[in-house]
């Protein structure tokens, strides 16, 4: 279902006790969501901080780095479909099983992506749209939406970030292999005179093999044709930033990779400011997945990356929750269409603030759940989480935790007492919530 940005809203109506928790932890009976009402259960997981991102969508925010990015890569596949509107709820089937995931994937654990219900759950990949885009006819395009993962708290990693899929497919058959190779020698061709070094690895190999259906001509003619693809579009976004020239050229290299829902698959890095980045992923579609998408007599390829990644290289941002800022002198730096060196305009002082505790017997704690609850109470305020000690007792076999939370705030200085009135929040919220004993 297509959808804009809505006032969303996540209330608590009806609470009741999780099963098997040590205390009573209250969970809403249903969650409002872009104005629709869905049941929750002992999957649910999504926090409020978290729902409260979904409207903002930071990708079509004009002038902001990730939509200008969006707009420069998009600009790149001038004929390609450019998406940008499709809701984040998706059924864990679109998310996994119709790209092959295995059935025991870390992704699909409550522990990694969050869930509205068992059978709803926040995208975690831009590639759970793939299929119906497909199924609609669109032969090549290009996708961006947020994306939601459960993850730690430090300067590179967010649990809301945007990614952009691209793919193009092609008739399985001797009219679709001709355009593959004419389209690879057009590329080659505006290659040869650019200022780019690419490190290759073969298109197929035994250690990243062609698929059982698929012809090795054709795999390998559609791998280069990816490969080709994305090499122009990455001297396009670096070459200019790094100064590339005859004497400098931009270096690329590729590594054989594995992703369920390619083969070959592969990752790209640049070097870029004297170390080698990784910049994204990418592969020949799993012929599976066409099939699902009732398109079986295609081959083709996609990649997917993170802007944000890509972002925090090209305007200097050191930290991603800048992203979310809505600071004027944040903002105020960018302007659509131009990257620009992001001037940081303080550093504010941090305030480090450590608590220990035993988790109950009966229920395992995921630092996960511990980052999840940080961020519900004190949002980006926290810089990091740092787990600096555990230990299981010998006796009572009961394990002790003790996470450091480093408080530091991107737009103002942070009172001590300020800080203390936040962490107790947080200690009061591991007791209610998690079950946990304090040391």
């Amino acid at each position: 279902m297509l959808w804009a940005g809505r006032k969303l809203t996540a209330r608590l109506t009806s609470p009741r006790c999780i099963p098997g928790a040590r205390r009573l932890i209250s969970r809403p009976s249903h969650l409002d969501i872009f104005g629709v009402r869905y049941p929750t259960d002992a999957t649910t997981n999504v926090t409020p901080a978290i729902l409260a991102k979904l409207p903002l969508r930071l990708h079509t925010v004009p002038a902001h780095p990730l939509n200008t990015l969006r707009s420069l890569i998009e600009s790149h596949f001038p004929d390609f479909s450019h998406l940008s509107s499709l809701s984040p709820l998706v059924t864990p089937y679109k998310n996994f099983d119709e790209l092959s995931f295995p059935k025991d994937h870390p992704g699909r654990a409550v522990t990694d992506s969050y869930y509205i219900n068992r059978d709803l759950m926040l995208r975690t990949h831009t590639s759970a749209h793939e299929v119906e885009v497909f199924r609609e006819g669109k032969d090549r395009f290009l996708l961006t939406a947020d994306v939601y993962r459960r993850d730690e708290i430090d300067h590179s990693h967010y649990p809301v970030f945007h990614q952009m899929e691209g793919a193009r497919i092609f008739g399985a058959d001797a009219a679709g292999l001709r355009e593959v190779k004419g389209d690879n020698e057009r590329l080659k061709g505006e290659l040869a005179m650019l200022n780019i070094v690419i490190e290759d690895v073969p298109h197929v190999s035994l250690t990243n093999p062609v698929q059982r259906t698929h012809d090795i001509e054709y795999a390998e003619a559609v791998a280069l044709n990816l490969k080709l693809s994305l090499n122009t579009l990455i001297l396009g976004l670096f070459g200019g930033v790094a100064g590339t020239s005859k004497e400098n050229p931009l270096r690329v290299r590729w590594i054989e990779a594995y992703f369920p829902f390619t083969s070959p698959s592969f990752e790209v890095e640049v070097f870029f400011q004297g170390k080698w980045l990784e910049i994204l992923g990418c592969g020949v579609v799993q012929q599976a997945t066409l099939d699902v998408a009732e398109v079986p007599n295609k081959i083709g390829w996609a990649f997917g990356l993170g802007l944000e990644r890509i972002a925090m290289i090209l305007y200097s941002i050191p930290d991603i929750r800048l992203f979310w800022s809505t600071d004027p002198r944040f903002l105020s730096q960018f302007e659509d269409g131009k990257i620009t060196t992001f001037k940081p305009y303080s550093k504010f002082p941090s305030c480090f603030k450590d608590v220990s505790f035993w988790s109950p017997k009966d229920k395992t704690l995921h630092e996960n759940d511990f980052c999840d609850l940080v961020r519900d109470v004190a949002g980006d305020i926290v810089e990091d989480v740092k787990k600096i000690d555990e230990f299981v007792h010998p006796k009572t076999g009961r394990t002790s935790t003790c996470f450091r939370i480093n408080y530091r705030s991107m737009d103002r200085s942070l009172s001590n007492d300020e800080v203390n009135a936040i962490q107790a929040q947080v200690v009061a919220r591991l007791k209610d919530q998690l079950g946990v004993e304090i040391r």
